[in-house]
């Protein structure tokens, strides 16, 4: 793989970013705010350190990423169209009767998915079995699983985690995105997951701290990961909910709202 500079990561996550806001309009529902906080993360990763092939998405030997927060697909759904595998113009079906693309990812229908996802809480587990599979195919491919940090409020989180630093699972790398909020406010006033780094490491995880919407700290992060051996890592990034569109960053009314015409107009012009 040829990574690509910072400054053309940049400039793709910010085509990811008009095609959240833009499908989401059309389809007239959804969830911006987790999306476009995850989308530095996402576009880093697959441009900048998975192993995988448009072309034949069950390659046995790609590496696997599990989107465990999965109403957050637009911006997966965004990158894997720019990646090629299905067209960038179905992106346009978003939500609709019979689109591959639908509000949480379906593993049977849309290339490049690894696991339906969306219940809250399972996408670790799933990650793990994938991490403990090649370890027992004797495969070198490395899975990844992209966490919401109010989603770690669900219990069978740790029961994963604790699995997974038990069995010394260094082929399992979590990512957190911690933009602080949740469907029903601030994680801290909800169900506190703080201190999130003690907690992981206490669950014999590597933990990283960085700031999720720098390319550089997210790819140096990704490289540790790899170098670091004899247990699971975390990636603990700090992140804005609404990330790119000023009057959506930092509210938690739009976890879930779609922009209406206007809203998304502004949107678009701030991410021209």
């Amino acid at each position: 793989m040829v990574r690509p500079s910072i400054e053309e990561l940049q400039e793709k996550a910010k085509v990811v970013r008009r095609h959240i806001i833009h499908m989401l309009a059309k389809a007239g529902s959804g969830h911006p705010g987790g999306s476009l906080s995850a989308t530095d993360l996402i576009v880093a990763l697959y441009y900048g350190k998975l192993r995988h092939n448009p072309k034949n998405p069950k390659w046995p030997d790609r590496d696997r990423f599990v989107l465990s927060k999965g109403h957050g697909c637009p911006a997966w759904y965004a990158v894997l169209a720019e990646q090629g595998y299905f067209p960038v113009s179905e992106l346009d079906t978003l939500r609709q009767f019979g689109s591959r693309l639908q509000g949480h990812p379906d593993m049977k229908r849309t290339p490049g998915v690894e696991m339906s996802s969306g219940s809250l809480g399972q996408g670790l587990s799933v990650g793990l079995g994938m991490a403990l599979a090649a370890r027992i195919d004797k495969k070198d491919y490395r899975v990844y699983v992209m966490l919401g940090d109010g989603e770690t409020e669900e219990g069978q989180v740790w029961e994963a985690a604790m699995a997974a630093g038990h069995y010394k699972v260094d082929n399992l790398c979590a990512i957190l995105d911690n933009n602080g909020l949740q469907i029903d406010g601030p994680i801290n006033d909800v169900m506190s997951p703080l201190p999130i780094p003690d907690k992981w490491r206490a669950f014999q995880w590597h933990a990283i701290e960085i700031n999720g919407h720098n390319m550089k700290e997210i790819l140096e992060a990704y490289d540790r990961a790899e170098t670091l051996k004899g247990k699971p890592t975390i990636i603990i990034a700090k992140t804005i909910k609404g990330k790119g569109v000023s009057f959506m960053e930092g509210h938690v009314d739009w976890h879930g709202k779609a922009p209406n015409k206007e809203e998304a107009e502004k949107a678009l012009a701030e991410l021209a």
